[in-house]
């Protein structure tokens, strides 16, 4: 078997479909996401907070020297990092809303009852069989 028509095989797998959309769709609310910290929470916080802009918060451990390209700025960039943290809190939050719901839905099938099981062959023709005997008349 050659490996185009093995790795053809492979990707035609429903899983891996799946799991390509669900990545897609994650890149994308993450985006989102980002955009609601950066562009929406964030500013109103520094505004509370007396103007400040979370993204620029920094601790200078060297500054930039005359020339900054031969000596940049080494810094803690922790505003960044929070806005990261607000991020992940946010889609860590989501995730757990859509497995709640998830797991809420398989309880619901799981608790509904199952349909009886037709009975086999033999069990209908015993219960011909029963049935006959009872409609013979007795003598």
């Amino acid at each position: 078997m050659s490996i185009f028509k093995e790795f053809r095989e492979f990707i035609a797998r429903g899983n891996v479909i799946d799991l390509a959309v669900g990545v897609i769709i994650g890149a994308a609310f993450n985006k989102i996401v980002g955009s609601l910290v950066d562009q929406v929470i964030m500013p109103p916080i520094g505004l509370a907070l007396g103007r400040v802009d979370f993204a620029q918060l920094k601790w200078v451990l060297q500054p930039a020297g005359l020339d900054a390209k031969l000596h940049p700025e080494v810094a803690i960039q922790y505003g960044a990092f929070v806005n990261t943290l607000i991020q992940f809190v946010i889609v860590a939050f989501v995730v757990f809303l859509l497995v709640k719901l998830v797991n809420s839905l398989r309880r619901e099938e799981a608790a509904e009852p199952a349909a009886p099981a037709a009975p086999t062959p033999s069990e209908a023709l015993l219960t011909e069989i029963r049935d006959l005997l009872q409609a013979k008349p007795k003598s």
